[in-house]
């Protein structure tokens, strides 16, 4: 069997929902192949931090621009994802702490941003009135917040299917190759054949890169989260910390959702993540330290998914050294905020060749390992 449209996108993620539904709002046919099911790994088990706040500097101008539909996103897909736009705060719990957010901020207002905004002690108690006490200071972004991943993900997927987008799941690519002009994907029994081919294949996109005769040194982690039972409203902003690994929000029905950067095991040929209980523990203790109320709080679930990372942060955005292709993968543990923007203009680069965002910073080949090099 033989399935045919205009593009073929590899990865049911976020990105891959969102390039197909920009698409479609652009009358560009498109169908989705997906090994698991849409939202399996990064897009349905990330903490759905939608933030500007310490973006890498050549993210910044995506970030805000991704924004701008976050603040649309109902019109967008006819679903508010759940964003709430509480802000985002930065603690400082040290002076060096605080002068590294000011240093950070200056490099921000030179790029033209001034949405990083450091705040003094007051201030810092007026946003988080259950910090601890030995906090100074730090950073605050209006108009960041947060959104429900998964739901998000199952909004574009929804919204692209009533324009048209075809989704397929459990449709593993095995063969990918170009003949004829046309892009041939290979999955089981069913060929999709599309003139251009897209690849979000997240945690597996190097494979497909690797096709298109471009390595890229990938890195497979699993980024961990645990949720509490539910607590009396103690905060609103999403926080994180300038000196330790934390991601922390209050959710609308009282639930703390915790994170920060310690991983679990990452079993990419197994398909599967395991829990490292070790780095719970310590994100829970920063919690408690920074939030007091955190002391008794009740975990009743925790959970990894399948990330990946590039060697310098940042992800891998643009067109492909091959005909007709192009790529969106490699977020590091925080592509969510960016997938609206990033379906947005890989619907430029496919319709019109180019994006009025400034992408050079991500391109593929910035890793100098193409095939035969």
């Amino acid at each position: 069997m033989t399935e045919t449209a205009d593009v073929v996108i590899v990865g049911g993620g976020l990105h891959g929902c969102s390039a197909a539904l920009h698409l479609a709002r652009r009358g560009v046919s498109s169908m989705v192949i997906e090994k698991d099911h849409v939202g399996r790994h990064a897009s349905g088990v990330n903490a759905g931090g939608v933030r500007r706040l310490g973006r890498d500097l050549a993210e910044v101008p995506l970030s805000a621009a991704s924004l701008e539909l976050w603040n649309g996103i109902e019109d967008l897909v006819d679903d508010d994802c759940g964003f709430h736009a509480t802000g985002q705060v930065k603690i400082a719990e040290t002076e060096d702490e605080l002068t590294a957010l000011e240093a950070r901020a200056a490099q921000v207002r030179e790029l033209g941003f001034d949405h990083e905004v450091i705040v003094d002690r007051e201030t810092l108690f007026d946003l988080l009135p259950a910090a601890a006490p030995h906090c100074i200071g730090g950073m605050h972004v209006a108009g960041d917040g947060y959104a429900d991943p998964a739901r998000t993900t199952a909004a574009f997927r929804r919204k692209g299917e009533s324009l048209g987008v075809r989704f397929f799941e459990g449709a593993a690519a095995t063969d990918v190759r170009r003949e004829a002009g046309t892009w041939r994907v290979s999955a089981g029994e069913i060929a999709f054949e599309a003139p251009v081919l897209l690849n979000c294949a997240g945690a597996w996109a190097d494979r497909i890169a690797e096709a298109l005769g471009e390595s890229v040194p990938l890195t497979v982690l699993a980024a961990m989260l645990m949720v509490t039972a539910p607590m009396p409203r103690f905060i609103e902003p999403v926080v994180g910390s300038q000196g330790r690994k934390l991601s922390f929000k209050q959710s609308a029905n009282g639930t703390v959702i915790i994170g920060g950067g310690h991983r679990g095991g990452a079993f990419r040929e197994e398909n599967r993540t395991t829990i490292d209980f070790d780095g719970l523990a310590i994100s829970a203790k920063t919690a408690s330290v920074l939030f007091p109320v955190m002391a008794n709080a009740s975990i009743v679930r925790c959970w990894a998914g399948l990330e990946a990372f590039t060697p310098d942060g940042i992800p891998v955005i643009g067109a492909s050294a091959a005909e007709d292709a192009y790529h969106a993968f490699g977020y590091c543990g925080h592509g969510f905020q960016l997938g609206p923007i990033v379906g947005s203009l890989i619907a430029d680069l496919v319709t019109s060749g180019g994006t009025n965002l400034p992408i050079e910073p991500f391109r593929i080949d910035r890793f100098h390992t193409t095939r035969g090099e």
